[in-house]
């Protein structure tokens, strides 16, 4: 038996992903407006070009941080230490790979200097972990510590200068392209295949959403919840290594002053832009990748509209302010039962 229109609409307007799904279709058509071939795809050179790829391309590493951002507040947590974390991933393959002029000369093996990247960003990960599970520190000053001496570690091992990369195989990360489309869009598509998986086919979905809304509870029920937090911070480690790589790659270098700046609060706004509750509990993975591509599509939209730079936080601000009022149950409830309201003038029986 089919579910008729009305009640279909009804589902449809209360489902969480709606504001921000309608919010990258708007800021798309808005794009699209204003710059005519801003939906043209061309096939050039074996790969496909346009602006939607640029955005895709441009997005990945946000989107990668985002999934990890999500199991991180899933859990009642929050990691503001995703950016320091990019840039000593950045810093660490860089110097391994060195900044020799040589195009094909590396100082180690390029999967070498790529799995000591993600190791010491899993590193990162676990050590925020710890702080927060085992020893008890609050998620925000946890992480606090790590994105103040992150910063000093990148720069540490950079030794305080931006290292060229020249090694061309290391640009394949973040430039190349595989099938016509970038290729670190398939690197998200794994990564987020994968979670996706654990969690809505494994208890591992569960027990976040039991640590997160009551973590005593989940303990006394059996769920090892200090083991479970931890991996969540050390996955989110993990992807902010990952997402390192990939901007290092695509720009072919490593600053360990600024990659990464403010990432971690652009990942905490596509978190919740795509429906996650940061008192835990409740989240969404696909909000998640909604929230990173409407962070791109606006960041796009403010450069190619000529929007002054010294405003554009302003803009997001406010776009992350609407979406956010929209989302909320209690500003539509007010919303509904203030338009609903008797008029003063209305004539009373």
């Amino acid at each position: 038996m089919t579910e008729s229109p009305p009640r279909f609409l009804a589902r449809a307007f209360q489902h969480r992903l709606l504001w921000p799904v309608v919010t990258l279709l708007l800021l798309l058509a808005l794009n699209a407006a204003f710059n005519p071939g801003f939906l043209r795809l061309e096939w050039r050179d074996g790969h496909l070009y346009g602006s939607l790829v640029d955005i895709l391309n441009r997005a990945a590493p946000l989107a990668l941080v985002a999934l990890g951002m999500t199991m991180v507040i899933a859990t009642r947590g929050i990691d503001i230490s995703v950016g320091a974390v990019v840039a000593i991933a950045a810093a660490v393959a860089a110097w391994m790979i060195g900044g020799a002029v040589t195009p094909n000369a590396s100082r180690f093996p390029l999967p070498l200097a790529l799995l000591a990247a993600l190791a010491a960003a899993l590193a990162c990960g676990i050590w925020n972990g710890l702080l927060v599970a085992r020893i008890g520190m609050q998620p925000i000053i946890a992480t606090l510590i790590l994105m103040v001496a992150g910063r000093g570690i990148a720069q540490l091992v950079t030794g305080g200068q931006i290292i060229t990369v020249y090694y061309t195989p290391f640009f394949f990360l973040g430039g190349g392209y595989l099938f016509g489309l970038p290729f670190s869009v398939f690197i998200v598509a794994a990564l987020f295949g994968l979670l996706y998986l654990a969690v809505t086919r494994t208890a591992l979905g569960l027990f976040i959403q039991a640590v997160g809304i009551n973590p005593t509870a989940a303990r006394v029920a059996g769920v090892r919840s200090r083991r479970l937090v931890v991996g969540a911070y050390a996955f989110s480690g993990l992807c902010a290594g990952i997402a390192g790589l990939l901007i290092s790659s695509n720009v072919k270098s490593a600053d360990g002053n600024n990659a990464g700046q403010l990432l971690e609060l652009d990942a905490i706004l596509a978190v919740t832009l795509g429906g996650t509750a940061l008192t835990g509990g409740r989240f969404s993975l696909v909000g998640s990748l909604i929230g990173a591509l409407i962070i791109q599509t606006l960041t796009y939209a403010i450069y190619s509209l000529g929007v002054p730079p010294e405003i554009n936080l302003v803009v997001k601000a406010v776009v992350v302010f609407l979406v956010m009022l929209l989302q909320s149950a209690e500003f539509r409830s007010e919303l509904r039962a203030w338009v609903q309201k008797p008029s003063v003038h209305e004539v009373r029986p």
